[in-house]
């Protein structure tokens, strides 16, 4: 487990960040992006008749991001409530940013 010195009620957000269910959510969406991005440069983006394999990954990578962010919440929106939304909203924009190929391309 990562220990952190708390300092009253400051922390900085990049030693919370480095907390792995912090970074973990992010790391997933990208790696969720990162396999989309790899299908279509293989496959190209027209629609296929059913479901590959990277469509699981996809799924999977993205549902698994749902307990840890929960996790996330309930570990540190009480202690940092500033640094944790400020997290909050970049773990959002990961998973935003990871869907929005799907969306587009009517996947």
């Amino acid at each position: 487990m990562v220990a952190f010195k708390l300092d009253g009620a400051k922390m900085k957000t990049s030693a919370i960040l480095k907390h792995p269910t912090a970074f973990l959510p992010i790391t997933l969406s990208l790696c969720a992006l990162a396999t989309v991005l790899v299908f279509l440069v293989l496959h190209g983006p027209a629609p296929q008749v059913d479901e590959g394999a990277a469509a699981h990954i996809w799924q999977l990578l993205m549902a698994a991001q749902v307990p840890v962010v929960v996790i996330f919440m309930i570990t540190w929106v009480q202690k940092f409530p500033k640094q944790t939304l400020l997290i909050l909203a970049i773990q959002v924009t990961a998973a935003l940013t990871a869907m929005a190929p799907v969306y587009f391309l009517h996947w």
